[in-house]
């Protein structure tokens, strides 16, 4: 199985001292052999990190990032796409993938930042992954 046809998978993404951060994530597969990609909000630390340094790890996880049992850990790297014809795709892959779910949590995100006063847009970035080609 490919690590983009999981529900989940947990993404590591590592800060400048090189420190491991798990964020558990959606991923769908991109028309493009071996690429894949997720959306993210441009004020997340997820994007941040991605900002200096495309390397990151996944690994298929349940809805918290906790890792499935004996599931691989794959490397890989990452880039931020903020428009274009491959964002719009990743937009495109993760609503068909994911469906209802997508409004869900978009109107969570918006209120959780109105009760914490602290609005992020949601969506605005893609992370297009580049698989290793035995994956």
């Amino acid at each position: 199985m490919n690590i983009a046809d999981e529900k989940y998978i947990a993404l590591t993404t590592f800060r400048r001292d090189g420190t491991p951060v798990r964020s558990p994530v959606w991923i769908a597969a991109l028309d493009s052999p071996g690429s894949a990609g997720f959306w993210t909000s441009s004020g997340s630390g997820k994007a941040k990190r991605l900002a200096h340094t495309p390397r990151v790890t996944l690994q298929a996880s349940d809805a918290r990032g906790r890792s499935a049992q004996d599931a691989p850990v794959v490397e890989a790297a990452a880039e931020l796409v903020s428009s274009g014809p491959i964002f719009n795709e990743v937009q495109r892959k993760i609503v068909a993938k994911y469906g209802f779910m997508t409004k869900v949590t978009k109107l969570l995100g918006t209120i959780g930042g109105i009760v914490k006063r602290n609005r992020i847009p949601y969506g605005d970035r893609c992370v297009i992954i580049t698989l290793p080609s035995d994956i």
